[in-house]
């Protein structure tokens, strides 16, 4: 009996699910969709129904009905660029090794592109076991189909408790794609996760209520449980040469002749912010009293080599882009300095920025709550102290 239902009311005819089904499990019929015997309810037809005709009741899992025990491991996404990956999954990976550990599982990488055999080395050595390697034409640009179809039939025959996605553009929308076909619970721009060490759950720590609060959320009847994580959240682990681990090979769920979008070209933009992979970031907040506050900060920035950064009160005072904008509800960060002036540290920032490694706080009210994580702090007018630490380091760098 076929695993699919299809709303006739609902289709059109278009055809886009018999062009995404891998195994020729569908057809057109007097213009509807049909379904035939072959469909193991992968899932990929799914996505590329426009309508929403399709439905899987059988991937629901009931509370009552799902083997929770059958599910183990940590899976990482490794989400890649031209074959280059991203910094984001190699952090996941670092904090994956962790959550596996504590688990006592293993740590499992899913690599997907074109010719990209030489990132499953690379997941290996920063702490994988296990990777699965699907190299495929159809794969050789980020689409949503293929990738989630790819991944949706890898989780239903593998079977993880926990699968952690980077929350990039592409992350979160594969992220979503695959979480609302298999019926789990996504927790979105997560910026802590963690092992509940009385039952083993995911605790997936994020901001909600516009940053006001931190909320921890637990997915504890559905598998896997699923996350997307912050870029910059967890720290950069070191590559083990030696770690070793295992490549399995698995053939991609939809084939390039099935894709009905494709990539043209892709763009780069250039940005000048770069707060992401920014050593040194010299941030300004209410205390800069306006837009022009913003030239002493830029100066800084200038002479030590770094990114110009901003509280929320700044951008939201239309003062700055909202591309500056540190905290829980913008950019987190790790630098190597972070200078804060005029920020008076209320928590939404901290979120973004106190895992930096020395924080320099430059604010006149000494009981701003910048100064209780500050490595050093300075009481005064931001506007005196700042260019002459400027001139300073002028003088001392660039003689």
């Amino acid at each position: 009996m076929p695993l699919l239902e299809i709303d006739k009311d609902k289709c059109i005819g278009c055809g886009g699910c018999v062009d995404a089904c891998p195994l020729g499990a569908l057809s057109l019929v007097d213009d509807l969709a049909v379904v035939n015997d072959k469909c193991t309810a992968c899932g990929a037809c799914l996505l590329a129904c426009p309508v929403h005709a399709l439905n899987l009741p059988q991937a629901r899992p009931l509370e009552a009905t799902v083997n929770l025990a059958a599910y183990s491991g940590v899976w990482v996404w490794m989400e890649q660029f031209h074959g280059r990956t991203g910094n984001i999954s190699i952090e996941m990976l670092g904090q994956g090794r962790k959550l596996a550990d504590r688990r006592k599982v293993a740590l499992t990488a899913c690599v997907l592109g074109h010719n990209v055999e030489h990132i499953t080395k690379e997941a290996i050595s920063f702490g994988a076991d296990r990777v699965f390697w699907v190299d495929d034409e159809s794969l050789s640009a980020y689409t949503t189909a293929p990738y989630a179809g790819t991944l949706i039939s890898l989780i239903r025959q593998y079977k993880p408790e926990i699968f952690l996605l980077g929350a990039s553009a592409r992350g979160r929308d594969l992220a979503g794609s695959v979480a609302s076909v298999l019926y789990t619970g996504l927790t979105a721009d997560c910026t802590g996760l963690d092992i509940d060490p009385e039952n083993g759950l995911l605790l997936q720590t994020r901001p909600a209520f516009g940053g006001n609060i931190m909320a921890t959320i637990i997915c504890a009847n559905h598998r896997p449980q699923m996350a997307t994580v912050r870029y910059r959240v967890f720290e950069m682990p070191v590559a083990d040469s030696q770690h070793q681990g295992q490549v399995i090979p698995i053939k991609a769920a939809i084939m390039a002749d099935q894709i009905t979008v494709h990539v043209i070209d892709s763009i780069l933009e250039k940005d000048e912010i770069n707060l992401a992979d920014a050593r040194i970031i010299v941030s300004g907040g209410r205390g800069v009293g306006g837009p022009s506050g913003f030239d002493t900060i830029r100066k800084l920035a200038e002479v030590l080599g770094g990114a110009v950064g901003s509280s929320r009160q700044a951008v939201d005072a239309g003062w700055i882009s909202y591309a500056h904008q540190i905290g829980q509800t913008g950019r987190t960060v790790r630098p190597d300095l972070y200078i804060a002036c005029g920020i008076s540290g209320q928590i939404q920032h901290l979120a973004g920025m106190k895992t930096s490694k020395v924080i320099v706080a430059i604010n006149k009210d000494p009981d701003a709550p910048i100064f209780n994580i500050a490595n050093y702090g300075i009481v005064g007018d931001l506007f005196q102290i700042v260019p002459s630490l400027t001139e300073q380091f002028k003088n001392k760098l660039h003689k």
